[in-house]
């Protein structure tokens, strides 16, 4: 029974710890493109007319 329980914990803290390092990821990517395009509109702010 105890064997049982550590071999779900441990498949769960691998699932925890990947899902973590994705969302980082994707959250550092996710900055850096806004980043981007919110320079990319101040260097076109004269250009652009509503």
């Amino acid at each position: 029974m105890g064997e049982k329980v550590y071999k779900t914990m441990k498949s769960v803290g691998s699932f925890n710890l990947v899902m973590g390092i994705l969302l980082i990821i994707s959250g550092i990517t996710t900055g850096v493109l806004f980043i981007a395009k919110g320079a990319r509109l101040l260097k076109d702010k004269s250009e652009l007319m509503f």
